[in-house]
């Protein structure tokens, strides 16, 4: 089955609601190729490699959650590493979609969204607001569980180690605040709000220490771990919706 590029874009609008954020970089459609699309490839970014990927397995789109273009970068030259994402797309006609913060922050099928229901929080709220806008979810666990526990549950859940930054390992979670990938700074809405705990990607080193003596439980599973899923949640939306054929492109990224 195949369907139109417009088609996809449209429905992309309507789920992810792209243009109420104000983010880093374009949402929506990066690279223009062909109009209609049967296989579609999902990634959590566009990097050489899954380009490559979706090329060898004859992808006419490619949907992301980290795209080629950002604002802290500037204008860039179509050379070096840059070109080698950039051209086989163009010469192969596959358009390339990214939503960053709309799929960060969407509360049915977002980064945040999708991994709290993996570990099991409930009654999930918007959390983490970012130029009005909220883009990561709070919640509580049904039954409380130690900092340790925690740990545990989402190493097993991310298959990625889990940076731990708690002023005492024993104590009960029950409310958590989720913002994946680089959110590092972020705890602090946590810590306002009230929370037991914060989950993100990165941490460093100063937000260690600080989290720490604030009295929240840090939780830190790796940028590209902890957005895997809205991606993935999203490439089953599109399979439902459209029923063309789809596949996912892992990442061996430990960051």
């Amino acid at each position: 089955m195949t369907i139109k590029r417009q088609e996809l874009e449209d429905y992309f609008d309507e789920l992810l609601k792209p243009n109420g954020y104000a983010d880093y970089g374009p949402n929506g459609l990066q690279i223009e190729g062909c109009e209609k699309l049967s296989t579609i490839a999902f990634a959590v970014s566009a990097t050489a490699d899954s380009v490559a990927q979706a090329l060898v397995k004859k992808a006419d789109t490619l949907i992301v959650h980290h795209g080629l273009f950002w604002s802290f970068h500037g204008p860039k030259t179509l050379t070096g590493p840059f070109a080698k994402r950039v051209f086989p797309l163009v010469k192969n006609e596959i358009n390339l979609f990214a939503y960053h913060l709309p799929l960060d922050g969407n509360p049915e099928i977002g980064n945040a969204a999708a991994l709290g229901k993996l570990i099991g929080v409930e009654n999930q709220q918007p959390f983490g607001v970012y130029k009005g806008s909220p883009t990561g979810i709070q919640g509580e666990l049904k039954n409380a569980i130690t900092a340790t526990e925690m740990q545990q549950r989402l190493a097993a859940i991310l298959n990625h180690d889990v940076i731990l930054a708690s002023h005492d390992q024993k104590a009960k979670i029950k409310s958590v605040g989720i913002i994946t990938g680089g959110a590092n700074s972020e705890w602090q809405q946590a810590a306002a709000a009230g929370l037991d705990a914060y989950i993100t990607g990165e941490i460093s080193e100063h937000d260690w220490h600080e989290s720490r003596e604030a009295g929240i439980h840090m939780f830190a599973g790796g940028h590209h771990a902890t957005e895997q899923f809205g991606i993935r949640s999203l490439m089953v939306r599109v399979e439902e919706e459209f029923e063309v054929e789809c596949f996912y492109i892992s990442s061996e990224n430990p960051a």
